[in-house]
């Protein structure tokens, strides 16, 4: 009699220390709601919109789909099968004039048929014309992305568009923008590049995003933001930069293709270095754009006509297509 009273006072004691701490994680839970911290709410960027995570890019735009992305203005965002904001791409006889970037060429702030590339697809009707920008990628990403897309696409043309704003701060660290992961290069003794930040680790807007419980729960994002920001603390290196296009210059020649740089304004230590290796450039400072967005600089429907005319005259002149 005296054990079953005992077990009984045991099982009240859980009930009771179970109802406390139910009550208390509840009680943190709508206050982590009411507070809405900016640290963990859900994001609302082109970034957190289409993107999920990748193991060896970091993030990728989802294949299929479809979003609006709002910025100096709101467009309407379509990824193809490839998860590239184009349209469907076959390979065939055909050669293609492969575009690598980030925003510029992913086109925010542009609706699809305003960009660039597509202004200049009528323009090369010799070629193929294929957009592979991903916002927010770094040079180092782009090459990686390259890598990954050379056997879909065997592009005749690789131009590389070079964010001069952003891409060195985005090629000498591990995390960028609202705390998304990303691989990185570091320069190796010898001067060679050596991969590093694979397998990527999901970042918190990623977990947010795609696990369930995290996105329905306030102190699951706590935990989580916590954990991710201990677990994969924020790295720099020194800039890459300049060896990177070299790796990507590389890759593409030694594929039988011919490269090219876009530089999205003046970088005077990277064309010294592409004239240096002789790697023809375009410049495209002076293009109008959107001033004061939350992301700016991006280009306005004449800016992106601009930036049309000045690569088809770089290809042009360099004989990568033919003179109509």
């Amino acid at each position: 009699m005296v054990k079953s009273t005992e077990r009984r006072q045991v099982w009240k004691s859980l009930a009771a220390g179970l109802l406390v701490t139910v009550a208390t994680l509840a009680g943190l839970e709508i206050l982590l709601r009411i507070a809405d911290f900016r640290e963990l709410r859900q994001g609302v960027s082109e970034r957190s919109l289409s993107y999920h995570h990748d193991a060896e890019l970091g993030w990728v735009p989802t294949p299929n789909s479809t979003s609006t992305a709002t910025n100096a203005r709101t467009v309407q965002v379509h990824h193809n099968s490839m998860g590239l904001r184009d349209d469907e791409f076959s390979l065939d006889a055909k050669p293609t004039i492969l575009f690598l970037g980030d925003s510029f060429v992913w086109g925010l702030d542009a609706e699809a048929p305003e960009r660039f590339s597509e202004l200049l697809k009528p323009r090369i009707a010799s070629h193929k014309i294929l957009a592979a920008g991903v916002s927010g990628y770094g040079t180092d990403q782009e090459y990686l992305l390259l890598q990954k897309l050379w056997p879909l696409v065997k592009p005749a043309v690789v131009v590389l568009v070079f964010c001069t704003v952003n891409d060195r701060g985005d090629n000498s660290t591990n995390i960028r923008y609202e705390r998304y992961h990303k691989p990185y290069f570091v320069t190796a003794p010898d001067g060679s590049l050596e991969l590093a930040g694979q397998p990527v680790p999901l970042s918190y807007l990623q977990y947010v995003n795609e696990v369930w419980w995290v996105r329905n729960s306030w102190l699951a994002r706590l935990a989580v933001a916590v954990y991710v920001k201990i677990r994969y603390p924020k790295l720099y290196v020194p800039d890459p930069t300049e060896r990177l296009i070299d790796g990507i210059a590389q890759f593409v020649t030694a594929n039988g293709a011919k490269f090219f740089v876009g530089l999205q304004s003046e970088d005077k230590e990277l064309i010294s270095h592409l004239q240096e290796r002789r790697i023809p450039f375009v410049s495209l400072d002076g293009v109008p754009f959107y001033p004061g967005a939350s992301v700016g600089g991006h280009w306005t429907p004449e800016g992106q006509k601009m930036v049309a005319d000045r690569f088809f005259d770089l290809l042009l002149a360099s004989k990568a297509i033919p003179a109509n």
